[in-house]
Formats: structure tokens, sequence, C-alpha cells
């Protein structure tokens, strides 16, 4: 694969949540959605999202305005905005406290149902796995574990 179609594919099917969020700091929580919505062919609605999302009424605000869990909620309004296939979430509560982290855990369960699209979380948080369908467990870059999840819970009734 050439290194322009990859960057299509990249562009066109992979939504990325960072544990950092990496917001655009002079970007309003609007703005900082739309940047997703450039990107895309077929971009989700940005107001539905922010609704979705629980940002509508805080659409104005800047960044350093924004709790932690308002910020990767814009981060995932960012990535889920273009409509990806798949959706690569890094530690996405690596940065947040218990209930902030079971609000977005939550909320990327609702984004999966509601939009269809795949997720693929990387995570220490050995509890998480007990919402995925799918666990992959890695070690030393090699895969030790690969099973479907049988008795998968819904995240907000994640303990740990």
């Amino acid at each position: 694969m050439t290194e322009k179609t990859l960057t299509k594919y990249r562009r066109n099917h992979l939504g990325y949540v960072f544990q950092m969020y990496n917001l655009i700091p002079n970007l309003n929580v609007q703005e900082n959605i739309e940047v997703g919505a450039y990107l895309s062919d077929d971009p989700l609605d940005v107001n539905e999202l922010m609704h979705t999302l629980g940002l509508y009424e805080h659409r104005h605000k800047m960044p350093n305005q924004l709790s932690g869990g308002q910020q990767q909620r814009t981060s995932i309004g960012r990535a889920i905005v273009k409509n990806p296939d798949i959706l690569l979430c890094d530690e996405p509560t690596g940065a947040l406290d218990y209930n902030t982290s079971k609000e977005i855990l939550s909320l990327i369960e609702k984004v999966n149902q509601t939009y269809g699209n795949t997720v693929i979380m990387v995570t220490h948080n050995d509890a998480i796995k007990n919402m995925a369908d799918r666990v992959i467990r890695l070690r030393d870059g090699m895969i030790r574990k690969n099973y479907i999840n049988e008795n998968k819970i819904p995240a907000s009734d994640l303990e740990w």
C-alpha cells in the first residue's frame, strides 16, 4: 500500500481518541469537532452529535474552560463525526477519575451502538475487558489470549 493510499484509508475509515485529548486550544468545542467533519465525505451532523455527547450547551467553550470529561467527549466527537468504520481508543480513560471514566466508557458504548462502528480500545484497566465483545490480550507485542466475551456487561456496571 502506498503512503498516499494509507493516508486516504486513515482519513476515510479511522477515528482516533487519545488519552490526552489533543484538542486545538484556540478552537471551541464545536470547531474542534468540525475539524473532523472536514476530513470526511459523509460526516455526521455536528449539532446532533453534540447533543448525543452532552456537549451542545458547551459548544462555544474553549478547551481550557472544560472539565477533563468534557474535553474527552469533545475528542470523541472529533473522532466520530467523520463517521469512521473503526474507532481507535488509546487509554481513553487514563487521565480521568473513576466516575468520569465510567461516563466516557458508557459514551463509547453508546457511540458503538448508535453509529455501528467497530471500537478498538487499548487499556491497562483490566475491568474494561468486561464490556468488550472480543478481548485480545497482548504481552511483549505478542497475542497471549484472544476470545469472545460471553459474559459482556454494560460499561455502567463496571467496577474497579
